[in-house]
C-alpha cells in the first residue's frame, strides 16, 4: 500500500507562488508537474495547501458539479464565477481557467475578449483553450495580450459530438501537427488527453513546452486529473486512466447517515451542543 504523504505545513501561505516561467523551467529541470481541478474556494484551498503546482478551473464543472452528460452547456459567466471562487482559495498554485465551448471558436478577437474577462473578472492567471491547428490563431491573439495560454489536444471534450464520444485519439500526423501549432502560437504548456502512451512520449520529447497528460501515460512532463474522480465524488464515468486515492463520497454518505440517525433518535443535539 502506498503511504499517504504528510500535508506541507502552511504551504499555501509560505511557499513562493508558482508562475508560468516555473512551468517552462520545470521541463528543463525534469520536474514533474501536478495539476488538479477545483471549482470553489474550499477545494481550491485544500489543493493549494497540499502542494499542487496548478489548480485548473475546468469546464468539467458541467459534469461533476452541474450534473450534465458533457461540458458543452457551461457558459462563460459560469466559468468566471467558479474561477473567482477558486481564486479566493489559492495562494501558491498557478490558477488556470478553461475557456468554455463557443467562447473562443468564433474569432481570435472573441477569444481575446473572453480570455480577458476570465483574467479581469475571474482572477485567472492563465486560460486553457482546446484545439490545435484550428485554435492557433486564437491562442496567438490571447498570448499577444500577455495572457498565458495552456493548449489542449487529443480528446478535446468540447468536440465530443465530432469525435463520436470520449475516445482515445491515435492519429499521429494530426496530433503532431496540432502540438506544433499550439507551441508555435505561444502556449506555455500543452494538455494531451487520451493519447496512446508511446505517442504522448514522442510528442513530449519534441516539445519545448511541458506536456500535461490525462490518460496519456507516464511519459508526459506532468499530469492532470479531475479532483472529484480521484476522491470518489463522481461515479457517472470511471475512466481507465483515473487512480482513486480516497473514497470521500462513501465517507460523506456515512457521516450524513449518522447525522440523520442521531436527529431522528433525539440524541443530537446533546447537552454539550446547547447554550446555557
Amino acid at each position: 500500500m502506498t503511504a499517504t504523504p504528510a500535508l506541507p505545513s502552511g504551504a499555501s501561505n509560505n511557499a513562493r507562488p508558482v508562475t508560468v516561467p516555473d512551468f517552462l523551467a520545470a521541463k528543463a529541470q525534469g520536474k514533474r508537474l501536478a495539476v488538479l481541478t477545483a471549482y470553489d474556494y474550499t477545494m481550491a484551498r485544500l489543493l493549494d495547501a497540499a502542494g499542487v503546482d496548478a489548480v485548473l478551473v475546468g469546464d468539467s464543472v458541467g459534469m461533476v458539479v452541474q450534473g450534465g452528460t458533457h461540458c458543452l452547456a457551461v457558459t462563460l459567466e459560469e466559468m468566471i464565477y467558479h474561477t473567482r471562487l477558486a481564486a479566493r482559495g489559492v495562494r501558491r498554485a498557478l490558477l488556470i481557467s478553461d475557456m468554455p465551448f463557443m467562447s473562443f471558436q468564433v474569432s481570435a478577437q472573441q477569444a481575446l475578449e473572453n480570455a480577458g474577462r476570465l483574467v479581469k473578472e475571474g482572477s485567472a492567471q492563465a486560460v486553457k483553450l482546446e484545439g490545435g491547428v484550428r485554435t492557433a490563431p486564437a491562442i496567438e491573439a490571447v498570448v499577444g495580450a500577455d495572457i498565458p495560454v495552456m493548449g489542449h489536444i487529443g480528446l478535446t471534450p468540447q468536440s465530443v459530438h465530432r469525435l463520436g464520444g470520449f475516445r482515445v485519439q491515435r492519429d499521429e500526423a494530426e496530433l503532431m501537427e496540432d502540438a506544433q501549432a499550439v507551441e508555435q502560437a505561444g502556449a506555455f504548456a500543452l494538455v494531451l488527453e487520451c493519447v496512446p502512451a508511446e505517442l504522448a512520449r514522442k510528442i513530449t520529447s519534441l516539445m519545448r513546452i511541458p506536456t500535461i497528460g490525462i490518460g496519456a501515460g507516464a511519459g508526459c512532463d506532468g499530469q492532470v486529473l479531475v479532483t472529484h474522480d480521484i476522491l470518489g465524488l463522481f461515479d457517472e464515468l470511471r475512466p481507465k486512466f483515473v487512480k482513486r486515492y480516497a473514497d470521500v463520497g462513501q465517507a460523506i454518505a456515512r457521516a450524513v447517515a449518522g447525522y440523520c440517525q442521531d436527529v431522528r433518535a433525539g440524541t443530537f443535539p446533546a447537552a454539550e451542543h446547547e447554550f446555557r
